[in-house]
């Protein structure tokens, strides 16, 4: 590192390299702190957890047992072992508590005081942060897997869902109604994803082995359907073609440039894909989960080569129940 300090001080090295070279280094030496702790309030499993983006201070979880809990990150007491505290909870006294498991909880990307959360219950909820109580209520028909807010959008407020239904739901919760529905898949859709690159512009995994990429003013909307052995016919392909893996699509997300679309399966594997063309990479043919099991992961995250890293991280997101 001084070397790094000595070479910019100089005018020998651009300062983004010092820049790349430090925070490559401090992501590959990420542990667990041992000196922050978070209260413990959750009677069962946590399926999912959440920062919001306009801060990153509060964070919500969301459990196993329908509860939901928010939590404030900031060390007031300004020492080096601290606990985070928890300043609010849904819990299963709430009159509008989840029945079921919660799957995904999401922070109104523009402003904390809102949040949504979906649940094995079959609804969507809208949350006033400050009250901690549903503003609106969607119901399905079927199970809701997953859901995401565009962190990008300014020309709509659409929620897109994915249900046990195979059609993908576009809910708007300005004016509180399913806005419509895209068609495309044949099995229930586990993961839904908004480009934060384009706001029109939505990505799906499915049951079925599929994922679409979908432009949702367009009348068909579908845009594209991934391949895996991008449009080459061999004996590998002839029964899995125009499939983006060898079974369930459970986790998907986008680089953070939008460029790009990382989705994971229950075939081990972990594909990229880009985004606009819809070529499979083969940058992560080799790359197996076996280590983990597929179906413990809920959501995938992946942190791109922006100028801040040197190479490109992804970071997965098990889900494991613990008991306290």
């Amino acid at each position: 590192m001084l070397g790094f300090l000595s070479a910019r001080q100089a005018g020998v090295d651009d300062p983004l390299r010092l820049r790349r070279v430090e925070a490559t280094r401090r992501v590959l030496s990420l542990e667990l702190n041992k000196n922050k702790d978070v209260e413990r309030i959750h009677g069962s499993g946590i399926n999912i957890l959440d920062i919001e983006p306009v801060e990153n201070r509060y964070m919500l979880s969301g459990g196993s047992d329908g509860t939901i809990v928010l939590y404030d990150l900031e060390n007031f007491s300004k020492t080096p072992c601290y606990t985070c505290k928890v300043i609010g909870s849904v819990g299963r006294n709430h009159p509008g508590v989840h029945k079921y498991s919660v799957e995904t909880v999401q922070w109104y990307p523009h402003d904390t005081g809102m949040f949504t959360s979906s649940s094995f219950d079959k609804t969507l909820k809208i949350w006033d942060t400050n009250t901690l109580q549903p503003a609106d209520v969607f119901h399905f028909d079927g199970t809701v897997y997953s859901h995401h807010i565009s962190p990008v959008a300014t020309r709509h407020c659409l929620i897109a869902v994915g249900t046990k239904s195979s059609k993908v739901q576009l809910c708007d919760f300005k004016s509180g109604s399913c806005s419509h529905i895209l068609q495309g898949h044949t099995q229930e859709i586990l993961a839904v994803s908004w480009s934060p690159r384009y706001e029109f512009i939505l990505a799906t995994g499915s049951a079925d082995s599929r994922v679409k990429l979908w432009d949702v003013r367009r009348a068909s909307a579908c845009l594209l359907t991934l391949d895996q052995h991008n449009g080459e016919k061999s004996k590998a392909a002839s029964e899995a073609i125009n499939t983006a893996h060898n079974g369930r699509v459970n986790g998907l997300c986008f680089t953070s440039d939008g460029l790009y679309l990382l989705t994971i399966g229950t075939d081990d594997r972990m594909r990229l894909w880009n985004s606009s063309s819809g070529e499979n990479t083969l940058g992560l043919e080799r790359v197996s989960l076996t280590k983990i099991s597929n179906m413990d992961l809920g959501r995938c995250c992946l942190v791109s080569q922006d100028g801040h890293l040197s190479k490109e991280v992804i970071y997965l997101q098990a889900t494991y129940l613990h008991h306290w």
